[in-house]
Order: structure tokens, then C-alpha cells, then sequence
């Protein structure tokens, strides 16, 4: 191998299994070289970046090769005119917001951790943040890619129609698919202005039902925050609203805010700059940390019955439990710390039947072993499971790429 290896240590381990080797490529054909070597030899790899998602999904059944992406920081292109960015897929994302904010511009997405999350694995990952309700998750704002093959071979996509492999988009395929298909090189990414003005405003003592009707009335009004996030903490729950923009057009949204909150009997709290940045941190306290954490996912209209029937049996498993939930989007995030494996297996199993008829799920992005030993970290198989493996054979005919990470041990 080209890039130079060294022993895998405890400390490179996905979910307890120790690589053979460890490399840092220092530039895109040098990992293509690496994974043509691995293809030579038949040797499994997987692919790491900040390590900020590596609890989620399955233990990888064989590990011979860790590739890690922190030398491929470059920012290879970036058009501000354009609104376009092409970035080596280990690129920190706040690094990424450095190098853009000069030019008052910015990417549109806001994961916890973002000194250490690289923007390859906040896509492998399908990674989001608040700012999903008003831009969109990754696949939303990924324009194409350069990508390595598992045999070696570099290839491009993206644009309007570009289809590699059996006529699938191969980029928007390897969104979410956590180097099971390939390793992303560069990501090209389309990007949005700073806004001038930032405000938070928060409407606290909201339960289920008036959580949904108050996002209803939102909706009714036409107001349209870049983010809607409640935070759930013991029988509490608070709304944060955040808007952005230019100042003029951020003070009339909060006008028809405070509006509609007197003619509901709602109370709204406009947060200093401090009180706002504190709020966001704990959100993402919540998403980042705790022994398990937990995704749950249901249509928006079913907020209430998500919230009853799956996601507060589960917080009532775990200590200093706490819950993110984004109503608009339909999904919330649990976490905390499962002090009985056995009762946090049995909450994550009754949560899912609970959304299944709704119909939901449960993916878990964090858990000890002794909980993922009684439980699937996916849940069920979905019913495009055929589809997902013959795109992985494709790809991937050996299923040498992180073996058995992904949904039904793909």
C-alpha cells in the first residue's frame, strides 16, 4: 500500500472489533490505491472519519483494513458566486463554515459535534441538525461526488442525471448507506447566505396536544422558522423556534409569532444571544451523548401518539433521560443512560411495536453491547431490504466494505 499502515490499536475499534491495520491516505488516489490493494487481497475495510457516528449501526462481521479520512481535508473548489463548494470528505465541518464565512456563506447543515464531525461521514451517516426544517437533510444539499469503488476505481456523479452502476444515482445512494457501498472522496455541495439576524424564541409548557396544535397554527399562519425544536426533560416540554434572515424580514415573523401565541394563551420567551446559544448546546448535549440513544421516526401527524406510545416508556427505562423531538419533521431523539440492559431491551421492543401500526420506527444510534445483544440495532427489516442488497452487490460483489454495518447485515 501506497499510504503507509500501522497496527489497529483498541482505540480504532467500530463497536469492539479491532482492525488489523490502520492507514490515513493523504490524498483521493492514494485511497484508491489502498482499496485496490484490499480488492488484491480480499480484505474488508471500512471507512472513519471524525468518529462521530461510529455506534450506529452493527458491529462490522470482519475488519482487516481501517481507512481513516483525516489527511483528505482539502477544499478543493469553491465558486462563491455559484453557491458551490467541493470538499474532501475529511473536512470537520466547522472547518468547512471557517473557510466559508468570510464570504458570508455558509453549508446548511448543523449536526452536533461539528469541530470533530467530517462532512463525509455527516453524509455516509445521513447526519442533521435543526436547520433540516427550513434546508433539508444531506441528500438535499449534495450536488455530486467523487467516490472510490471497492476495486479501486474513482468515479464521479452527481449533477442533474448521472447514473454509474445499473442506472442507479450512485451518490444519492451512498447518502445514509455508511461506507457499505464506497468510500465518498468529495462531496460538492450547494451552499446558502449567512443571514443577517438570528433570533430563538421559546414557548415553554407545551404538552403532546398542544405541541401539535401550536406547529399546526404555525403552519396555518404561514410562519416559517429554519428550525422547530422541543426539547423534552422530565414532564417538560419547550418549543424553540429559531428564524433567520435579513433583520427586517426576522422581526416581522416574530411579530405574527407573539400574535398567534397571545391568541392561543401561549407564552413566548425571546432568548438573549446567551440564553439562545445555551439552548441550542443543550440540544445538542441531548443528541450526542448518553449510553443510549435512540432515533424514532412517525408521520408529523402522529405526534402525539409517537410521543405516548414509544418515546416515554423509553425514556422511563433510562436515567437522566431527555428527548429532542422536531414535530414538523416527525422524528425525535432519545437519550440516556440504561442502567438494567434487559428493561432497555424491552422499552426499545415495545416502542417498536407501538409505531409500527402508526406506522414508525426505532433505530438505535448509540447502546452498550449487553443491550445490542437483545436487540437489532435497525429494528425490523424495511421492505426495500431486496433492493438495498442487489444495490450492494453491485457496488460492492464481495461484501468487502464494512460487512454487515448496515440494515439486515448488509
Amino acid at each position: 500500500m501506497v499510504a503507509a499502515a500501522r497496527e489497529g490499536t483498541p482505540a480504532d475499534a467500530i463497536l469492539g472489533v479491532v482492525p488489523r491495520e490502520v492507514v490515513e491516505p493523504a490524498t483521493l488516489e492514494e485511497a484508491a490505491e489502498v482499496l485496490a490493494a484490499c480488492a488484491r487481497d480480499a480484505r474488508a475495510v471500512a471507512f472513519v472519519g471524525g468518529g462521530t457516528d461510529l455506534e450506529l449501526g452493527a458491529p462490522p462481521r470482519r475488519l482487516d483494513v481501517l481507512l481513516r479520512t483525516v489527511r483528505l481535508r482539502r477544499l478543493v473548489e469553491y465558486a462563491p458566486a455559484d453557491q458551490i463548494a467541493v470538499v474532501e470528505a475529511g473536512v470537520p465541518l466547522a472547518e468547512l463554515q471557517r473557510q466559508l464565512s468570510p464570504h458570508r456563506q455558509r453549508l446548511a447543515l448543523d449536526p452536533p459535534l461539528a469541530e470533530r464531525a467530517t462532512v463525509g461521514g455527516i453524509v455516509a451517516a445521513n447526519a442533521w441538525g435543526p436547520r433540516r426544517h427550513r434546508f433539508g437533510a444531506g441528500r438535499d444539499l449534495v450536488v455530486g461526488m467523487t467516490f472510490v469503488r471497492a476495486d479501486g476505481a474513482v468515479a464521479k456523479g452527481g449533477g442533474k442525471v448521472v447514473k454509474n452502476v445499473a442506472g442507479f444515482d450512485v451518490p444519492r445512494l451512498l447518502v445514509g448507506s455508511l461506507g457499505t457501498l464506497a468510500l465518498i472522496g468529495t462531496v460538492t455541495f450547494r451552499l446558502h447566505p449567512l443571514p443577517e439576524a438570528d433570533r430563538t424564541v421559546l414557548v415553554p409548557r407545551l404538552d403532546a396536544e398542544g405541541l401539535r396544535a401550536f406547529v399546526v397554527a404555525l403552519k396555518e399562519v404561514q410562519l416559517e422558522p429554519v428550525a422547530a425544536v422541543a426539547l423534552l426533560e422530565g414532564d417538560a416540554l419547550r418549543l424553540a423556534l429559531r428564524f433567520e434572515g435579513f433583520p427586517p424580514g426576522v422581526d416581522e415573523q416574530l411579530r405574527r409569532l407573539f400574535a398567534l401565541c397571545e391568541r392561543l394563551g401561549r407564552q413566548a420567551e425571546p432568548l438573549e444571544d446567551d440564553d439562545a446559544r445555551a439552548f441550542w448546546t443543550r440540544h445538542d448535549h441531548v443528541r450526542s451523548r448518553g449510553g443510549l440513544r435512540a432515533k424514532i421516526s412517525f408521520p408529523p401527524a402522529r405526534l402525539v401518539d409517537g410521543l405516548r406510545a414509544a418515546l416515554r416508556p423509553l425514556l422511563g427505562s433510562l436515567r437522566g433521560a431527555a428527548a429532542v423531538l422536531y414535530p414538523t419533521l416527525g422524528a425525535a431523539f432519545a437519550a440516556g443512560e440504561p442502567d438494567d440492559p434487559d428493561a432497555a431491551a424491552r422499552a426499545v421492543e415495545q416502542a417498536r411495536a407501538a409505531l409500527a401500526p402508526i406506522p414508525g420506527a426505532l433505530i438505535l444510534c448509540a447502546a452498550p453491547a449487553a443491550v445490542r445483544a437483545r436487540v437489532d440495532p435497525w429494528g425490523p427489516p424495511p421492505a426495500g431490504l431486496s433492493l438495498m442488497r442487489s444495490v450492494k452487490e453491485q457496488l460492492d460483489p464481495e461484501a468487502r466494505l464494512a460487512p454487515g454495518r448496515f440494515v439486515g447485515g448488509i
